[in-house]
């Protein structure tokens, strides 16, 4: 940590205006049980803050190391991993999906009608290993509760917060469920990036959790960033925690959970735990142009495709189907793995055009802005992400503590 924020051209008064506003805010009002903020910029931590408790039924307080739920921040990373085997060209992102899912081939259009007798037209276009990672491929979320291939979701339990089976059961059962548009003429949130890390499974000819490890986690030394938390840093696991009609209630008691067993289901969409200080590695990593403490893991010019907004110049607003994702839509664009604005006006906070974003399902969040070297995380446990606008407020807390812009 730098001498002071000031070092870095952050104030040190402003930057405290962040516990102040998540404590009168969020934790003495109990919206939030604790919270984690993480302010980096110019390689420097200038703000790092645990606050509140980890665990409240056991008084367990909130630290720097308390591992969390990432769920959708789980994506930027199997994205990252996946760009790697088109690096090495064993892949193409203009491939066709069915090229290395056949079952998929004849894969329909929803026109009409419920499950098992669905009604399909055939899409514009086949479906493109690019859609997966923009999410314009024509797949879904179940809880969408949008149409009725939502429903069909739901009804198989396809992407679900806890899927059961396994990656080959999830495309085995998809190859059966239309698609919701013609891929590439819209943009749904979906299972899309389950999908890549079955893909890299099939194309590396390793198991997609054991290539995340070997490739990214390990190179990264993100130790404490996998699919489920092992006996020996079970104690730092954070309680996840729900806002119903009653209010704030336990969700994943983290005594009982079932991040404390390896799934059978190793989600790239939504199934990694991790901690504040292994997820600023991949962050730095990605500011860094696919290189962080002298390792290159992906080229300079795919981090600058991945970052490109990759929905022919349009933006979320007018792409997105969903009626649920991670991101607010206006001034938003899309690209290879998570959100990236094209237009700071239209968003309404302070913003930097290319900066990079995503959240996960628990109220988790960050953004990368590679025009002021800086990097900011938020981690909490609470679902659903949309149920404060905490994120939007971060954001112009810490913009505000700057004291040097770039421009």
């Amino acid at each position: 940590m730098p001498k002071s924020p000031e070092a870095v051209g952050l104030s040190t008064e402003r930057l405290s205006r962040i516990d102040d506003h998540l404590r009168t805010r969020y934790l003495e009002t109990g919206r939030l049980k604790g919270a984690l903020t993480l302010v980096a910029r110019r390689g420097q931590i200038a703000h790092f803050r645990a606050l509140g408790l980890a665990d409240a039924e056991r008084g367990t307080p909130m630290r720097e190391d308390t591992i969390f739920r990432i769920y959708s921040m789980s994506k930027p990373i199997t994205s990252a991993a996946f760009m790697m085997l088109v690096e090495e060209g064993l892949v193409a992102l203009d491939d066709p999906v069915s090229k290395y899912i056949p079952d998929w081939a004849n894969l329909g259009v929803y026109a009409g009608g419920f499950m098992e007798t669905f009604r399909t037209t055939p899409p514009v276009r086949p479906m493109l290993i690019v859609d997966l990672l923009r999410h314009t491929s024509g797949l879904t979320y179940g809880f969408q509760q949008r149409t009725n291939v939502d429903a069909a979701y739901r009804k198989l339990g396809l992407g679900e917060v806890e899927t059961k089976g396994t990656l080959d059961t999830m495309v085995a059962a998809l190859a059966g469920v239309p698609l919701e548009f013609s891929p590439g003429t819209a943009w749904n949130y979906s299972v899309s990036t389950d999908i890549l890390g079955y893909l890299i499974g099939r194309i590396s000819g390793k198991p997609f959790q054991t290539f995340l490890h070997e490739r990214l986690l390990q190179p990264l030394e993100m130790h404490d960033t996998d699919f489920f938390v092992p006996a020996d840093k079970a104690d730092r696991l954070a309680a996840c925690y729900g806002l119903g009609p009653k209010g704030v209630a336990l969700q994943d008691d983290p005594t009982t959970s079932s991040y404390l067993q390896p799934p059978t289901f190793y989600s790239g969409g939504g199934g990694l735990v991790s901690t504040a200080a292994d997820y600023l590695k991949f962050c730095r990593m990605t500011l860094g142009g696919g290189s962080a403490g002298g390792v290159q893991l992906l080229s300079p010019k795919t981090v600058q495709l991945m970052g490109a907004n990759h929905l022919g110049g349009q933006d979320l607003s007018t792409m997105s189907k969903s009626m649920f994702s991670e991101a607010a839509y206006a001034g938003l664009g899309f690209g290879l793995g998570f959100s990236t604005t094209i237009d700071p006006a239209a968003t309404l906070i302070p913003a930097s055009a290319g900066d990079l974003s995503w959240g996960g399902a628990a109220s988790t969040f960050f953004w990368i802005d590679p025009h002021e070297d800086l990097i900011a995380i938020l981690m909490t446990q609470l679902l659903p992400s949309s149920a404060y606008p905490i994120r939007r407020e971060l954001r112009t807390l810490v913009y505000s503590a700057f004291t040097e812009s770039a421009g």
